[in-house]
């Protein structure tokens, strides 16, 4: 039965963005809720790790990538049908490696956003990080 309840489930979600604005996006692969939908990186906090400890985790197991510093930018909460989430959003632009699609997943360097569809949460987010990158849409 998908978990819908009171908690929200905690997900470390990273916003790599290179010097020039560009925001990296991966797409959510095969066998996962919302398969096809594009989102920013992250993945479920586990009990005994911090957010950004949770955020390294799941950047090294699905990109490959290793993020050095990352600045807390805002948190959401959703609700999806198969889960709530609270969503905890970070922007780095300090990581070594080259994305590494290890999960399967497609993933693109994004400018202006053009990749849909796009998962629910992340919609509102691109518009606030087109403000902060002085880009209109």
């Amino acid at each position: 039965m998908p978990q819908t309840g009171a908690v929200p489930i905690d997900v470390a979600v990273g916003i790599l963005m290179k010097p020039n604005g560009d925001i990296l996006l991966a797409q959510r692969p095969p066998g996962k809720p919302y398969a096809g939908y594009w989102e920013f990186p992250g993945g479920k906090v586990e009990s005994d790790e911090s957010i950004f400890d949770a955020l390294q985790r799941e950047f090294a197991e699905e990109l490959g990538l290793h993020v050095r510093s990352a600045e807390p930018w805002c948190g959401v909460e959703h609700r999806y049908p198969h889960a709530h989430v609270r969503l905890h959003f970070y922007i780095s632009h300090d990581w070594q490696g080259e994305p590494q699609s290890l999960e399967g997943q497609a993933f693109a360097w994004q400018g202006s956003v053009d990749v849909m569809p796009l998962l629910p949460a992340t919609i509102p987010l691109i518009e606030w990080l087109d403000q902060i990158r002085g880009r209109k849409q």
